[in-house]
């Protein structure tokens, strides 16, 4: 307390002049010097107690100035003494530091803000506003059936099964003749209209008397023997070094079964009539779809018939089955216009094949052959006048 009283001593003004140019001093914001409020030595008691009392007047104001720009927030009053004391501290320590006064949030602000942040509390920050959502889309009408719900394991793609020992063997012959023989297809195309007539006309009293029904399987099954005893080279068969020519006609006739595709022999087809030829076919079929076929039943054979017209087949190139020399092969009956004796007229048309190994037979006895059952089917009287 000593050296802040000799502090104020020797700042305060001690006369009239002293104290209007310290008042002025302050009120500008320039700093008063020390020669401007130190008194003369020759001045009267009188002079010094005038000018005490102005230099309280100017401190209490100077005080009140402080208190109201630095500590707003105060609601008690400072004394007289008090301010006067805080007034000439704060005149003070602006001639020897800037002056950091402590606001009401009881924080020092920066020393660039001075007062000015202490008047008033910060704004607080503006309310964020909500980020804006793109336009919802109309909603679809729920479907009628929803989806069962997954149970978040997807399902396998695929599946592995071992191959029967029918398919295994398929397999290994198709591929053996597909590397064995040199395979070549010749085609033609046949006129159903005669045969499909005769079955219409009789299919009824064929099934009245034989107690099965008339097909076109017999047909082509019955041409297909006459036309490979007249060319007995279709009928052979290559054995090792040695061609190896048969009298009879064993026709394998392909079925599909559940198991796979079979080949059940015909045989002796040169002495059956179309109603034996439809019961054996039926008589292997029965036992085909309920899988009692045998290896006798599948054995030998010198030719084969393959039907994929039942499917739906317009055109295919059949593989021949070893160690035979040819198959035929059906295929589906469509209407298509033909040109008939000059004039062009639909007609149920059928394609046929002949595959057949090239290394035994020429294509002069294979399209023979071909022809030769085209000319049966289409003519079904020729097989009673045998021409």
């Amino acid at each position: 307390r000593p050296r802040a009283r000799a502090a104020a001593a020797r700042s305060c003004p001690s006369d009239a002049r002293g104290a209007t140019t310290w008042a002025r001093a302050r009120a500008t914001g320039r700093p008063a010097t020390r020669r401007s409020c130190q008194a003369s030595p020759s001045r009267s008691a009188s002079a010094r107690s005038s000018s005490r009392q102005s230099c309280s007047r100017a401190t209490a104001r100077s005080s009140s100035r402080f208190s109201s720009s630095c500590m707003p927030a105060l609601s008690t009053p400072l004394s007289a003494k008090s301010a006067s004391l805080a007034s000439r501290r704060c005149f003070t320590s602006t001639q020897r530091a800037p002056l950091r006064p402590f606001c009401a949030t009881g924080r020092s602000p920066p020393l660039s803000l001075r007062s000015s942040r202490c008047a008033s509390p910060p704004p607080p920050p503006p309310p964020k506003q909500p980020p804006k959502q793109p336009p919802k889309e109309p909603s679809k009408p729920a479907p009628s059936a929803a989806p069962p719900a997954s149970s978040g394991v997807e399902e396998p793609r695929e599946r592995r099964v071992a191959m029967t020992r029918m398919r295994k063997r398929i397999a290994s012959r198709l591929k053996e003749a597909q590397n064995e023989a040199a395979m070549l297809t010749t085609f033609n195309e046949v006129d159903m209209s005669a045969l499909t007539a005769m079955r219409n006309t009789y299919k009824d009293a064929f099934l009245k008397k034989h107690d099965v029904k008339l097909g076109f399987m017999s047909a082509f099954v019955a041409a297909a023997a006459k036309a490979l005893q007249e060319q007995p080279a279709v009928n052979a068969v290559i054995d090792g070094g040695d061609i190896v020519y048969r009298d009879y006609v064993d026709i394998s006739v392909a079925i599909a079964s559940p198991t796979g595709l079979v080949v059940p022999v015909i045989r002796d087809v040169q002495k059956l009539s179309f109603a034996d030829i439809e019961k054996e076919i039926v008589k292997y079929g029965t036992k085909a779809s309920y899988g009692t076929l045998t290896v006798e039943d599948m054995a030998g054979g010198t030719f084969s018939i393959t039907n994929g017209g039942v499917f739906g087949s317009l055109l295919s190139t059949p593989i021949i089955n070893p160690p035979q020399s040819a198959i035929l092969g059906m295929h589906g009956i469509f209407q298509r216009p033909v040109a008939v004796n000059g004039q062009v007229t639909i007609r149920p048309m059928m394609y046929i094949a002949l595959t057949y190994d090239h290394r035994l037979i020429d294509g002069r006895e294979a399209v023979t052959a071909l022809k030769r059952i085209k000319e049966l089917v289409e003519d079904p009287t020729r097989f009673l006048i045998d021409v």
